[in-house]
């Protein structure tokens, strides 16, 4: 594993709350929270963050400790997260965890994020940003999405794999699965997780019923 200076910086408020996600688990001294790009929203990045083993992290990943809590950066996405920081939102209409993020994609990236070609119906084209953008990227840790239907603006979504039952789901949602699909459908106006999160091989919470 790299061994480098702090890459991002987590607020004290955001670890208490990382802290007491991992601490549900019955193996919580051995997770950390891995943060990864996981594509492009207009001109910032979009992540995913979810608890892994921190022995399966891969040779050449950063591993970096914030007291007591290891946050794990694969290394293609360090310098696009140098000087970040990890914060709770003080909006109360999007309340939860957020990074700010200082860094932009390059023309490069950003020309290769608008290349995707979309056909066939609303629905048919948030299969294929889900199939082509976002499973791809969170495949790397052990998610999965599906999506379930599309009704009046918008996507209701399944998650499997390591993001069931994770208590970072809710963020690899707002800040990766649903920005990509707004970004290159504009007419989805909110994606909703449908998981039955308490089901999952090792639940971290159980999500409330509305």
């Amino acid at each position: 594993m790299a061994s480098m200076d702090n890459v991002i910086s987590v607020e004290p408020r955001a670890l208490t709350k990382l802290l007491a996600i991992r601490s549900a688990e019955p193996d919580a001294e051995d997770l950390g929270i891995v943060l990864t790009i996981t594509g492009v929203n207009g001109a910032a990045f979009t992540y995913e963050m979810a608890l892994m083993l921190v022995a399966d992290a891969a040779p050449d990943d950063h591993v970096e400790m914030h007291g007591e809590l290891p946050v794990i950066i694969p290394k293609a996405d360090v310098e696009h997260l140098r000087g970040s920081v990890m914060a709770m939102s003080r909006d109360l209409l999007a309340p939860g965890l957020q990074l700010q993020n200082p860094n932009s994609p390059s023309p490069e990236i950003l020309g290769s994020n608008s290349s995707l070609e979309l056909s066939g119906e609303i629905a048919d084209q948030v299969v294929q940003v889900v199939d082509t953008m976002i499973n791809p990227a969170i495949a790397s840790h052990g998610g999965q999405a599906e999506v379930v239907a599309v009704e009046e603006g918008t996507v209701y979504v399944r998650l499997g794999g390591g993001c069931q039952g994770c208590g970072m789901a809710s963020v690899t949602l707002s800040s990766g699965i649903e920005a990509t699909i707004r970004h290159h459908i504009p007419s989805i106006v909110k994606v909703v997780d449908v998981t039955d999160h308490s089901s999952g091989d090792n639940p971290y919470y159980e999500q409330a019923k509305k």
